[in-house]
């Protein structure tokens, strides 16, 4: 059941090494949600009638049925097999005629904005976040920044400091990701490495906790949003995108 053309709510954004990014348009369309709506199954729905709200019942709806498109195209296998599970700390995992796939995948959303990355192999994690400062973003700052990375944060002002904020906060929050722990990793225990703030889009890093995985991480972030992928490093040391 592929979307046409005109029902298409998702586009590609980005190859970043082994991974395909894919954004997904959250904004209020009609049409765009009675097609997504078609792609989920009777739990999904359910669920996405449990929110009370309408923006997120429809940011649920759009970015779980492009993901189902995303990977039935990517599989080679109907929407009806396809079913998902998710981890003690929330990580969805696909199933076909339940089987696990080994196809990675991650998926985050924030306002009128969804990303998707998808790769064959390796543990995946993506983040976006639009950039709407915080009241209490001091003290985030304080539970989530290691030393280098807070007086980096104050020793920005206005828009800038905005923007150095949430470019740390989306790439944290993918490498969590790509983890798998969710925040039983405490953010502020690692810190990123000196090139980022040189201003290095891409780089490859280590995790103190896991110091035999090497992480590829870019920054994906644009005028419209912040965002982040990390992805672990699998085969080759090359940090070179690869053409689609």
């Amino acid at each position: 059941m592929p979307a046409s053309a005109a029902l298409c709510w998702y586009n590609p954004l980005k190859i970043v090494d082994t991974a395909a990014v894919v954004h997904v348009d959250l904004r209020e369309n009609v049409t765009y949600e009675a097609a997504a709506l078609a792609w989920l199954n009777e739990c999904e729905r359910e669920r996405g009638q449990r929110f009370v709200y309408r923006g997120p019942r429809r940011r649920f709806a759009l970015c779980r049925a492009a993901l189902r498109a995303i990977l039935c195209n990517r599989l080679g296998c109907e929407n009806r097999q396809l079913e998902f599970e998710t981890t003690e700390h929330g990580k969805p995992i696909a199933f076909v005629d339940g089987l696990a796939v080994s196809l990675s995948f991650n998926v985050s959303h924030s306002g009128e904005h969804g990303l998707i990355a998808v790769a064959d192999e390796g543990r995946l994690g993506i983040d976006v976040e639009e950039r709407v400062a915080h009241r209490n973003m001091d003290l985030l700052i304080e539970g989530v920044f290691g030393p280098t990375e807070q007086a980096e944060i104050a020793s920005t002002r206005g828009d800038d400091r905005i923007h150095l904020f949430f470019r740390l906060w989306t790439i944290k929050e993918a490498l969590i990701k790509a983890l798998g722990t969710g925040f039983a990793l405490d953010p502020s225990t690692f810190e990123l490495p000196p090139e980022m703030f040189s201003g290095e889009m891409k780089f490859s890093m280590k995790l103190p906790q896991v110091q035999e995985v090497t992480w590829i991480v870019e920054d994906l972030g644009n005028e419209r949003f912040a965002a982040a992928i990390a992805q672990e490093r699998c085969g080759g040391d090359s940090l070179e995108f690869r053409a689609t």
